[in-house]
């Protein structure tokens, strides 16, 4: 009955008010409109949840790498230094991953320095070959002369001894001359014997001399002939070909250095038992522990999970290339077998660091902190901040120790008027 009545009496109006009057109206109907949809919009905004009770774990990702845990490493010539070769360039590599038999091609050095090193050792040994006979000829010559002296020596003696016989009825001069002539034929004979002797030594020593660099050289080219032989790389035993890394991380290539130091070319992996090499930060590496559980993931296929366990952990920090911090190499052990596991492969491993069978927590999205107070939005008849001590926490979520039982309701996110809501600290609802 009343609408009627107000209708009728907004058409007696004059046209002017009504206009007025409706215009009115009509913006009243909007503002009150936007307020109904903005306080929809906020309340279908505000996502409650429960703490949650029961295993809280915490872990640590990381990226690693497969490699085998045990595998024959094949070498390039290990007495390359005693051939005094220095670095070795991979001048021929076969294909990463190639199956090999014992015995089959896998690499090939670049020979050419090696190469002029033997024909250098060549002519040495030639030359000292030559010198040797060289010698041998002179000491023979020498003590060919020194016998020939000595035995005129020894006539010469007898001469004078036989003047000395002949003297025996000469005056006392000449038989003292005479004396005196066979005693200095009997000193010269005793030298020249001497200088023999010595002359001999000599020339053994001075044989001895050349045929030990003699020998020295030509074990030097035995050395060498050996080394060339294994700058053709042969695979120590049956399996598949990895090239081994360099020391900035990067695996050998054709064009690759190889040294005495390093000779390791390749290995040759046992893929029954694998392991991920990983590396962890600083911050994290306290938190690492050998025994903990570890859940891999692999890159090319993420649905399938591995569980294995830590192994290893670094005790000093390197910087590893593209990282601008320390970090510490850690090893896991797969525990499963799966023959499709290669070296190489990128896990995704999951390192569990703690464990806690019961425990409530609350996701890490409805912790709150003003200055040094930790507090949530609780729904408790109205909207309250309510101060909690929290524990352990992972990347999700975070233990309750104080402030909340498993019934609160919690804000997600921070409800309208957050900043006039009444704080409840511990002291209060303890």
């Amino acid at each position: 009955m009343k609408i009627p009545n107000i209708m009728s009496l907004f058409f007696t109006l004059p046209p002017k008010k009504r206009i007025l009057y409706g215009s009115l109206t009509a913006l009243i109907g909007i503002i009150i409109f936007f307020f109904l949809m903005r306080t929809r919009s906020s309340t279908s905004n505000e996502i409650i949840v429960l703490p949650t009770k029961g295993e809280f774990t915490i872990s640590i990702t990381t990226t690693g790498e497969l490699q085998a845990k045990n595998s024959i490493e094949i070498k390039g010539p290990e007495q390359a230094r005693a051939a005094g070769i220095w670095q070795m360039k991979i001048s021929n590599l076969i294909a990463e991953g190639t199956v090999v038999k014992k015995g089959e091609f896998v690499a090939e050095l670049d020979k050419a320095e090696i190469a002029n090193r033997l024909k250098e050792s060549e002519l040495s040994v030639q030359k000292l070959d030559a010198q040797f006979t060289q010698t041998i000829l002179d000491s023979t010559l020498v003590l060919s002369q020194a016998r020939d002296e000595l035995v005129n020596l020894i006539f010469v003696l007898e001469e004078k001894k036989i003047l000395l016989e002949q003297s025996t009825y000469e005056a006392p001069a000449v038989k003292r001359q005479a004396q005196i002539d066979y005693n200095r034929a009997e000193r010269t004979i005793a030298q020249a014997k001497k200088n023999y002797i010595t002359r001999t030594k000599q020339s053994i020593a001075k044989i001895q001399a050349v045929e030990a660099d003699l020998l020295k050289e030509r074990q030097k080219m035995e050395v060498m002939v050996t080394v060339l032989t294994q700058f053709t790389i042969l695979a120590p035993a049956d399996g598949m070909v990895v090239y081994a890394r360099e020391w900035n991380g990067k695996k050998k290539i054709v064009g690759a250095m190889v040294s005495p130091w390093e000779p390791t070319v390749a290995t040759l992996p046992d893929l029954t038992m694998m392991e991920s090499i990983t590396y962890v930060n600083e911050v994290d590496i306290q938190k690492i522990a050998v025994g903990q559980e570890v859940t891999l993931r692999l890159d090319a296929d993420p649905n399938k999970k591995l569980s294995g366990s830590v192994t290893q952990v670094a005790n000093i920090g390197e910087q590893r290339p593209n990282s601008d911090s320390k970090v510490f190499e850690v090893r896991i052990l797969i525990n499963d077998r799966d023959t499709t596991l290669r070296p190489a492969m990128t896990t995704s491993n999951e390192i569990r660091v703690a464990r806690i069978l019961h425990a409530l927590s609350i996701p890490l999205e409805a912790v709150h902190t003003q200055d040094t107070v930790t507090y949530v939005y609780l729904k408790n008849g109205g909207i309250i901040k309510q101060e909690v001590k929290l524990g352990l926490q992972n990347d999700n979520a975070a233990i309750v120790l104080q402030g909340l039982t498993e019934k609160d309701e919690v804000y997600l996110s921070p409800p309208p008027d957050a900043a006039t809501i009444k704080f409840h600290s511990l002291k209060v609802t303890l």
